[in-house]
């Protein structure tokens, strides 16, 4: 072992995580791109289908985004239509971010998007429960 092996790309961990992130977010865009969507504006709305509404923060919080990144991705959520954004009476630093009607219709259109992308990650069952809960392991170790 050289001093050079921790540089070698086959030793790193954060590759794989990388490229199969790429790989996997690559696989939605036929789908998203036929409904106008980009993976981050997927991912946000998924959020809104639960919570309804929420900050800005608690959303870059369950997303592990920051504000700078999420700006855009609302503002553009909101062009269409999908999201309102409003300040917080109780507090001017706080945005709130709200689905609309119009979003809620949204999740009729991609409830197939899913398990088509499941078809793609070729995974048995339990294999993807166990890389799930590693990968959350990993994220629960980062300060967010």
């Amino acid at each position: 072992m050289d001093e050079f092996d921790a540089l070698k790309l086959e030793n790193q961990l954060c590759f794989p995580l990388y490229a199969a992130s790429r790989e996997v977010i690559k696989q939605y865009r036929p789908y998203l791109d036929a409904l106008d969507l980009t993976y981050t504006q997927y991912i946000a709305m998924m959020v809104f289908w639960e919570e309804k509404s929420l900050s800005v923060k608690e959303l870059g919080k369950k997303l592990f985004l920051d504000s700078g990144t999420l700006t855009p991705v609302l503002k553009s959520l909101e062009a269409k239509g999908y999201v309102t954004r409003q300040r917080s009476k109780d507090d001017e630093r706080v945005l709130l971010v709200k689905i609309t009607d119009e979003g809620e219709r949204l999740r009729e259109k991609v409830t197939e998007v899913p398990e088509k992308i499941a078809g793609c990650v070729k995974l048995t069952p339990e294999e993807a429960i166990t890389l799930y809960r590693l990968l959350y392991k990993v994220l629960g170790n980062f300060d967010n």
